[in-house]
């Protein structure tokens, strides 16, 4: 039987504001995008960044040491998965049957990406700079679509 590991208050503490902050910029993206009625909206974002930010804290609660090799390894395969996530919502997005072929969803799908980013700051415990990067993730997204040329 496996033992399970023992955890001090404090280290609960920290994983839950760990956590609780992935969620929160997750939901700050996710907003903005279901604002704008996309399909991947608040809790698609919120669980990127969640998951994102569990699997990180995976090796950093397994190694004592904080193998970069393995939270580098986690971040190649949370940045690899999430790409599938999007490359998902690209595809779902083209209508079937159209006699040109179009490009949809590709700001969803990089927020979707951006999200997981923000959840593995959010793990690593660099809580500035996932509000940071959220913040200027939906400024990009207000603020721009407003001088982006409309075809």
């Amino acid at each position: 039987m496996l033992a399970t590991a023992q955890i001090s208050l404090s280290d609960f503490l920290d994983i839950l504001f760990r956590l609780g902050i992935a969620l929160l910029v997750g939901a700050i993206v996710g907003v903005e995008r279901q604002l704008k009625h996309k399909p991947a909206g608040l809790r698609t974002h919120m669980l990127v960044s969640l998951g994102a930010a569990l699997f990180i804290l995976i090796p950093i609660a397994v190694s004592p040491q904080h193998n970069p090799d393995g939270i580098s390894r986690t971040i190649q395969g949370i940045a690899t998965g999430v790409g599938f996530l999007g490359a998902g919502e690209i595809l779902r997005a083209t209508p079937p049957g159209m006699a040109q072929e179009e490009v949809h969803g590709l700001t969803s799908a990089a927020a979707i990406w951006v999200s997981a980013a923000l959840g593995i700051a959010a793990g690593c415990g660099l809580w500035y700079l996932a509000i940071i990067g959220a913040v200027l993730c939906v400024a990009i997204l207000r603020i721009l679509k407003k001088v982006e040329p409309h075809n």
